[in-house]
Parts: C-alpha cells; sequence; structure tokens
C-alpha cells in the first residue's frame, strides 16, 4: 500500500477538501450500444473540486505552490495554452492563497475565432485576477517567460515559472496522492479496477499515477492513457522519463521501461486541441445519459478512446473501469461551434 508519509517532506499548499468521489456510470453503461456493454464504467469525479471551477491541475499546484512559498516566490508564471485549464486554476489558486499571477497563452492550437481567443478560460483567468499575456502565432513562449520573470526581479519580486501543464516531478506528486486515494476508496468500496483510463496532455498525471503504482508494488500498465498531446511514440518515451524523475525524486531505485506504459494515439486526430467527431459523440454521450461535463481536449477525446477499448476487446468484457474526469468544462464554451448540433 502507499505510504502518505511518502509525500510529507515536499511543501504543499491544501487546495483541495478531501477526496474526490468515484460513481459509477449506470444511465450511460444502458444507454451504450451492444458492442460496448458488459463493462462497469466508473468515474473518479476530480472535476468535482472546489477551487477555480475544479479540475486536476489543483492536485499538482498544491505541490507546485508549496514549492513556489519554500523559495520565498510571490508571483507565479504559468505558461499553456490560450484554452488552458491549468492557467486557469493556477489564477484561482493564487488568489486564494495571496500569490500574483501572470498567464502566459500560446497559439497551441490552430483556432482563432473570436470566441475561441476570448471566452471560456480566458474570462475566468481575467476573473481570478491573473495578468493574461496572449501571445501571436509564431512568439517564442520561453522567452516571453524569461523576460517577464527578468522584469519581475527586477521590480523587487520573486517568480516561480511554471512549467506547461505543471508537469514536473513536484507537481506529479499530486496524482502520487491520487493514486493512493484510488486505492483507498477500491478497498473501502470493494472494487477492484482492472484499468484506470485517463488522457495524456503533459504528462504528469500519468507520471504520478504510475509512479504511485511502482511504489506500491501494483501494474502500471492496467493504467492506461490516450494522448491528446503528442503522438503516442513520442509519448511513451516523454511519459516514461517523467515517471523515472519521480520516482528518483522520491529516492526510490525502482525504474520504469516505456515498454511498461500503456498509451494509445488512436484519439489524438489533427492534434492537440483540435475537435474530432469521436471526442463529440463523447461529450454528448455522457451528457445526455449523465448530465456530466467532458471537456472537449483531454477528457472527451480520452472518453472517445475508452469507449472503443471496449469495443475492440482492449477492455475485457465483466471488467471494472475507473475514467478520470480531469474537470475542464470551461473549455465546452470556446468549443462551442464545433459541439452544436443536433
Amino acid at each position: 500500500m502507499l505510504d502518505p508519509a511518502l509525500l510529507s517532506q515536499f511543501p504543499r499548499v491544501r487546495l483541495i477538501e478531501g477526496a474526490t468521489p468515484i460513481q459509477r456510470l449506470a444511465r450511460l453503461e444502458q444507454v451504450l450500444p451492444a458492442q460496448q456493454k458488459g463493462v462497469s464504467i466508473w468515474a473518479k469525479r476530480d472535476d468535482l473540486m472546489e477551487l477555480g471551477g475544479g479540475g486536476n491541475k489543483l492536485r499538482k499546484l498544491e505541490f507546485l505552490l508549496g514549492q513556489a512559498t519554500a523559495e520565498g516566490c510571490d508571483t507565479v508564471v504559468v505558461t499553456g495554452g490560450v484554452q488552458s485549464n491549468f492557467a486557469r486554476l493556477a489564477a484561482a489558486a493564487c488568489a486564494r492563497t495571496g500569490l500574483a499571477c501572470e498567464v502566459v497563452l500560446s497559439q497551441m492550437v490552430p483556432r482563432h475565432s473570436e470566441i475561441y481567443r476570448a471566452n471560456g478560460n480566458v474570462v475566468l483567468d481575467r476573473l481570478f485576477g491573473a495578468r493574461v499575456h496572449i501571445l501571436e502565432a509564431g512568439d517564442d513562449a520561453g522567452g516571453f517567460v524569461a523576460r517577464r520573470a527578468s522584469e519581475i526581479a527586477a521590480s523587487g519580486r520573486k517568480a516561480f515559472v511554471a512549467t506547461l501543464g505543471g508537469s514536473t516531478p513536484v507537481g506529479a506528486m499530486g496524482y502520487i496522492d491520487c493514486a493512493f486515494e484510488i486505492a483507498a476508496q477500491s478497498a473501502e468500496m470493494g472494487i477492484a479496477f482492472d484499468q484506470i483510463v485517463i488522457p495524456n496532455g503533459s504528462g504528469g498525471m500519468h507520471a504520478g499515477l504510475v509512479a504511485g503504482a511502482v511504489v506500491a508494488g501494483r501494474d502500471p500498465s492496467r493504467i492506461r492513457a490516450h494522448t491528446v498531446l503528442s503522438a503516442a511514440d513520442a509519448c511513451v518515451i516523454a511519459t516514461a522519463d517523467k515517471v523515472n524523475a519521480v520516482l528518483e525524486l522520491l529516492s526510490k531505485k525502482d525504474r520504469i521501461k516505456p515498454e511498461n506504459l500503456q498509451i494509445s494515439g488512436m484519439q489524438l486526430g489533427g492534434g492537440y486541441g483540435i475537435p474530432t467527431a469521436a471526442m463529440v459523440e463523447a461529450v454528448r454521450i455522457v451528457g445526455r445519459s449523465e448530465g456530466l461535463l467532458l471537456d472537449p481536449v483531454y477528457g472527451g477525446k480520452a472518453f472517445a478512446g475508452l469507449l472503443c477499448d471496449i469495443e475492440d476487446g482492449v477492455i475485457a468484457q465483466g471488467s471494472n473501469v475507473l475514467f478520470v474526469m480531469t474537470g475542464g468544462s470551461p473549455g465546452l464554451f470556446a468549443y462551442a461551434d464545433a459541439l452544436n448540433g443536433n
């Protein structure tokens, strides 16, 4: 079993009130077509966190803000795409903790409509008091962030720069904590989850869950990810490197190889943030059967992958599958043009 004291060596700012619930999606199971029936589907509701509209990035931010405050920083600078969930939750977390926040948003998705550039998460970034910098296509985000950090230092303050998605080894500690949480809930419910299905973007969530499995002596391959950012072969290598960096930070001797990971690229489509028909259908079927909101960039594509995996037999009949709902529902409003219709 995982030992929660393992994480006590890392500074932490508490942003989450207790464990997020696990719920069975029974109505969804009933309405699925015959070829997708026969599997019990459960959801780990990381979208239900109280702060900032909820979402999995708060798990990372607990440890990242802990690191920032321990280093004496008073300003957090975060990077992401225009509709970054991480930026939105960083802005909310900074508002809660009294830190200044600047978000640097890059044109990571080839969507240039006003609804995309000014709606959804961008509205909330500003609402939470962050200073928002929206870069133009081709701008060097890393260079811009370095200049801003220097300017902040010149003004007598100190910046903490959070990398894309907060997917550093320290940020991944939030998902080691989640692995412990899932293990405890599984034991309490008396249900063994045969597979845990997640999206993989910048890889921090996957790395934390796998590192947690390794520390607990469990098979990391039961965590199945659908990449939404990069091609599967590159994603596997990058995620394995992140897992091993996390294990090293924990002073663990265990290491994994890329072949120990399950990562599918079948739902990536045209690339990060680009809608697919399967994503739209997954968002709709979960909305219309359960009244729940999957986001269009991460959860929608990963859930489409889960349904495809059931149909293809990758997830065996009779399995208990846990899907981690990562949040990100504000992004739905920026994708209204893709989601509107029958």
